[in-house]
């Protein structure tokens, strides 16, 4: 089989963690079996169409290193790729179905709907399908919907990929519409005329799919097609096992949100992909590569997939680790100069800040956070840090060492190692109790970067205030 499969976005916003997991599951899943990905643009709800969705729908595909074969960009064959630009041709499978009685025109207006619904209700009826009153109508000179007439006492029943067997009873679907006023199709429709023109040999998408999946295996039954395959992955939870909601501020859920912080493409796509599948062998950092290597469908989870902020945190920690100096000043250099930090520097000073920080970077972004909580802060000893500032043999060491500091002119991180060294010996501290104190004297923290790379960064001014403002506490 030449397995095609497609991600099919509708441009009404920017790219979202879900629509972005199934964009990748299938690119996997694709590259995995030497198969097809295609990028399908469902714009048929104009409403709610915004004017850049096409555009940062594409932008952060690319970014996140997820090519398609075809798409609006890319002419496989099957186009247009975007249902708007595909409108006769649903005009023209709609009105196949309508001559052969498989479907019908409905005359009801909106609220002539609506006030049966609500009869419906008062009626205390379970099932509040559209009444048929329109089958078997007359034709009029007047605007009309067409619904797809549901078979009676049908089992709409599929094998899926994550979830196993699943069925549908017909009698729990009411006639659809297939074809609105406006002779725009609807979604169920179109979804399901793309997908057997374009060759979709699998359907993977999200368990809040599943439930159209009936009315898109209806149309193909209709036209004696095969159905594709379908797989439905679990939602995506939050830490409190709660579906992600858009309203949910506690997690970043827009691709856009982590380009602009500074995450990298490339731990997004690694950890994106272990949400509700997970690879065989053990670990969890895995390249590109090796992901579309590794992956295999029959380890998509059957459970909600718990979007794992601190996982987030160490997998792109691990993937700036691993960036080089020159890598990291790239990604840092821009949020530093918005920030307005450093702006009279060299490159030299940039280089040192960033491998002073690098290892603790969880984004882009932080090394501003990093910058201004070492540099910019109030300056306030931490209660623990106190007590050893108390023991003996501290304050000859931090007089000797600021001594030291104010004769030299120009100082680098190494002087201050040397004067570090120096004072040790001059004093008899050694080991923790010759770099803690100074180390607390400048920072107020018992904790941090390399204490001679931060000294340097500080600057001489900086550490000497600090230095003589801790000296007058002891």
């Amino acid at each position: 089989m030449n397995v095609r499969v497609r991600y099919a976005p509708s441009p009404t916003g920017h790219l979202h963690i879900g629509n972005a997991r199934t964009a990748l599951f299938n690119y996997l899943f694709a590259k995995k079996h030497n198969g097809t990905f295609i990028v399908r643009i469902e714009d048929t709800d104009i409403e709610r169409n915004v004017e850049t969705g096409i555009e940062s729908q594409m932008n952060h595909l690319h970014w996140l290193g997820i090519q398609a074969d075809e798409s609006i960009e890319k002419d496989g064959g099957y186009g247009p790729y975007r249902q708007l630009e595909r409108l006769n041709i649903y005009q023209h499978y709609a009105q196949v179905l309508l001559d052969a009685g498989l479907a019908y025109k409905c005359y009801c207006t909106s609220e002539e709907l609506q006030a049966e619904r609500e009869q419906m209700i008062a009626d205390g009826k379970d099932k509040l399908h559209y009444s048929r009153k329109c089958l078997g109508r007359p034709e009029e000179d007047k605007p009309y919907t067409l619904r797809f007439k549901v078979p009676e006492n049908t089992a709409y029943t599929f094998n899926d990929l994550v979830k196993k067997e699943v069925t549908f009873r017909s009698e729990d679907i009411g006639d659809w519409v297939i074809l609105k006023q406006n002779k725009i199709p609807t979604y169920n429709f179109a979804c399901a005329i793309d997908d057997y023109l374009m060759k979709i040999t699998h359907v993977l998408r999200g368990e809040d799919h599943i439930t159209n999946t009936p009315k898109q295996m209806m149309i193909f039954e209709a036209f004696q097609w095969d159905s594709p395959i379908y797989g439905h992955m679990t939602l995506i939870v939050n830490e409190q096992g709660k579906k992600l909601s858009k309203r949910d501020e506690s997690i970043l859920q827009f691709i856009d949100q982590y380009k602009s912080l500074g995450y990298l493409p490339e731990a997004l796509f690694n950890f994106i992909t272990l949400l509700g599948w997970s690879p065989q062998t053990e670990g969890e950092i895995f390249s590109h590569d090796e992901l579309i290597s590794l992956f295999d469908e029959k380890r998509l989870s059957t459970s909600p997939a718990k979007f794992d902020q601190e996982k987030l945190a160490y997998i792109n920690n691990r993937y700036i680790k691993s960036l080089s100096l020159e890598e990291t000043k790239t990604l840092c250099l821009p949020f530093l100069t918005e920030a307005n930090i450093g702006s009279n520097q060299s490159d030299a000073w940039f280089e040192s800040l960033i491998a002073v920080f690098k290892d603790r970077l969880v984004y882009g972004k932080q090394i501003v956070e990093l910058y201004q909580d070492f540099f910019e802060q109030e300056f306030t000893i931490e209660p623990e840090a106190k007590t050893l500032l108390s023991e003996e043999g501290v304050k000859p060491l931090l007089e000797d060492f600021i001594t030291r500091v104010n004769n030299t002119e120009t100082l680098t991180a190494e002087s201050y190692k040397t004067y570090i060294k120096e004072s040790g010996k001059a004093t008899q501290m050694k080991g923790k109790m010759l770099f803690m104190p100074i180390r607390i004297a400048v920072s107020g923290s018992m904790h941090g970067p390399d204490l001679p790379q931060m000294m340097h960064l500080m600057g001489k001014e900086l550490v000497t205030n600090r230095i003589q403002t801790t000296l007058k506490t002891l």
